[in-house]
């Protein structure tokens, strides 16, 4: 999901109160009995969150579990004025983005000393358990694995004698299949590919397979005008080979599910996460299919790494016992992970997705199996996006469309990119 609230925004907030925190404020009202637990999502992840909170009721019969909950935009001006009322909940779920400037003013509980013992988190893997790392120290558990990934109606494809998505294929490959599709299509104003040019997390797989990134470990970005010129010059020439959707389509699209090309009928596959492929699937009635990115060629990298989802995190000042048992419940505990599902992603515990998958419907299997396909193959995870990074992903949809209505060239895009992203990260 895109961030509609800029990181400056959510720090103006809350930032006096993050370092009072840093100083020793205290939590009002704390009880060791008496937890609370604050996420963002839709009502079907508040349900599974409930079930969860009932079903630690049979473990720990004296905590009382109660939770909050929010939508993605709502979320973080919330969060943050709970902090800087010293009301923050006792655990948050946290998102990779910001957990960097929650750890770093002493918002967030270090974790370190409960993995092995309350967090019983080992069989997560290494890579699982740093990507809750905040300079060098646990801040927050992973709630899920999800990583970049299309999603497609193989049967329009078919429909149009045009190959479908497969792993490995070229981004020339799907660019070639994407053209047939065109000239065979069933219906007019409908296009193989949403157009992915505006999408921040297409770009960062792009840039991967490159050898760049969105960022570099100093705060600066990790590409330049050129990459971005190139970027935007790929989907200018899908749009011409009407391989994609055009500008006036893909400027309806608001970044969620619901006006995604591929969900309001107009594309055949759309770019994602690939713990969105419940929520498409749901709003779509054809089956649709879970895959890779295209990549620049069958030897270059595939540009995927895991993604933790979300993660959860305790409160600087939560009571620490509690707080600790009820997050190991929903990431270790047969009970807590069923109630959870992958709706949130596929568990990082080797031991809990066996567990899970069994019972896993078709498409929550797929994004297990999803994730297994492209762990062989996937990279490290990335430095951490630097402050006022979450203003960029909307710079770059605007940029996208400018060059998708001719307003401005590919080239002169990428320098504005490359350009107003240098500002604002200098801005923090």
């Amino acid at each position: 999901m895109i961030q509609s609230v800029t990181r400056r925004a959510l720090l103006q907030g809350g930032a006096a109160s993050l370092s009072l925190l840093a100083l020793g404020g205290g939590r009002a009202l704390a009880q060791d009995s008496r937890l609370r637990f604050l996420w963002w999502g839709s009502q079907e992840r508040a349900d599974r969150t409930q079930v969860a909170i009932g079903a630690y009721k049979s473990v720990a019969p004296g905590t009382q579990i109660v939770g909050e909950f929010a939508g993605w935009s709502d979320y973080w001006p919330r969060l943050a004025t709970q902090v800087a009322g010293r009301n923050a909940p006792d655990l948050i779920q946290m998102d990779y983005r910001y957990i960097f400037e929650y750890a770093r003013r002493g918002a967030l509980m270090p974790l370190d000393e409960a993995v092995g013992g309350a967090l019983a988190i080992n069989d997560f893997g290494q890579a699982n358990i740093d990507s809750g790392r905040v300079d060098g120290k646990l801040y927050g558990v992973n709630l899920g694995v999800n990583s970049s990934s299309i999603c497609f109606n193989a049967k329009m494809w078919e429909d149009a004698k045009a190959e479908p998505p497969a792993p490995g294929q070229t981004w020339d490959q799907i660019t070639e299949s994407a053209k047939r599709f065109a000239a065979n299509r069933a219906r007019p104003g409908v296009f193989a590919l949403a157009d992915g040019g505006g999408t921040e997390p297409a770009l960062e797989l792009w840039l991967r397979q490159r050898g760049k990134a969105l960022y570099t470990n100093d705060a600066k970005l990790g590409y330049d005008a050129a990459d971005a010129a190139a970027w935007f010059q790929l989907w200018a020439d899908l749009r011409e080979a009407k391989a994609c959707v055009p500008a006036d389509v893909q400027a309806l699209d608001q970044l969620n599910i619901e006006s995604n090309a591929l969900t309001t009928g107009k594309a055949a596959t759309a770019f994602m996460h690939s713990n969105q492929f419940v929520g498409y699937q749901k709003l779509n009635k054809a089956k649709l299919t879970l895959g890779p990115y295209p990549r620049l060629s069958a030897e270059a990298p595939s540009g995927h790494y895991l993604k933790p989802s979300m993660l959860i995190s305790l409160s600087a000042n939560a009571p620490k016992d509690p707080a600790l048992a009820f997050a190991n419940f929903l990431v270790a505990n047969p009970e807590g992970v069923k109630a959870l599902g992958v709706e949130r992603g596929v568990p990082a515990s080797e031991s809990m997705r066996a567990v899970l998958t069994p019972s896993l419907s078709e498409t929550d299997r797929a994004m297990v199996d999803y994730i297994a396909l492209i762990t062989p193959e996937a990279g490290p995870l990335p430095p951490s996006p630097p402050p006022g990074a979450g203003e960029l992903a909307f710079v770059l949809k605007r940029l996208n469309e400018e060059v998708g209505f001719e307003r401005t060239a590919p080239e002169a895009a990428g320098e504005a990119l490359v350009n107003e992203a240098n500002a604002i990260l200098q801005r923090g």
